[in-house]
């Protein structure tokens, strides 16, 4: 998603549409994680909330998002692009910025469209950055967070909802069971290391890109 919307901008013409994209999606990033799952909380309310109220119009709800546990990982996955998609898109941005710009003008020369340009020109031209940012998402996969998850967790969506971290949490100060707790902590940190190495070395072998 941080690439479609930073090849999106690169490609807008209009400067006032372009700012207006980049503040509203770079502005949930600088949002509290509190303040972020209130807000959530809000326009998924049952009674009050936007988007029960949108598809009322649809003779359909009203959904309880955060009592189904089914929900969550969807209402996670997304509130979380949302909150770091326009932040993540700077890097691909400034990546694109360096873009050959002789290359783009022999692609039109030989007649590609827009749509051709972006796969045969900025695509490639943002690769080993796109590669590079793929190896970090990888070491951190299972670092998904703990602040938004614990506070968007209940008793209903405990089942769908308890992570690594939430549990090291509970387990560690609430039970006061340090040492299994520190057990967890360093086998998610272990996982994450080995992650980063396999990815690195599999990049290596078939892009040439890695970090070391």
């Amino acid at each position: 998603m941080p690439i479609i919307l930073a090849v999106s901008l690169n490609e807008c013409r209009s400067r006032h549409i372009k700012k207006f994209v980049q503040l509203i999606t770079y502005a949930p990033y600088f949002i509290s994680t509190v303040v972020l799952v209130g807000i959530l909380m809000q326009v998924t309310d049952m009674r009050i909330g936007i988007i029960n109220r949108i598809i009322g119009i649809f003779n359909i709800g009203p959904i309880n998002f955060f009592g189904d546990k089914d929900l969550f990982r969807g209402l996670f996955v997304g509130s979380g692009i949302w909150q770091t998609m326009g932040y993540s898109a700077v890097i691909y941005l400034a990546s694109l910025a360096g873009v050959s710009m002789e290359l783009k003008e022999a692609a039109i020369c030989d007649g590609a469209n827009r749509l051709k340009r972006i796969c045969h020109v900025d695509i490639p031209g943002i690769f080993p950055t796109i590669v590079t940012m793929f190896i970090f998402n990888c070491g951190n996969i299972i670092n998904i967070g703990f602040e938004k998850a614990y506070l968007m967790q209940n008793s209903v969506n405990m089942p769908k909802s308890e992570l690594i971290s939430t549990f090291v949490y509970k387990v560690g100060l609430s039970n006061a069971n340090y040492s299994f707790a520190t057990a967890a902590g360093l086998f998610n940190s272990v996982i994450s290391f080995v992650l980063l190495i396999i990815v690195n070395q599999i990049s290596k072998k078939l892009t040439d890109t890695s970090l070391f």
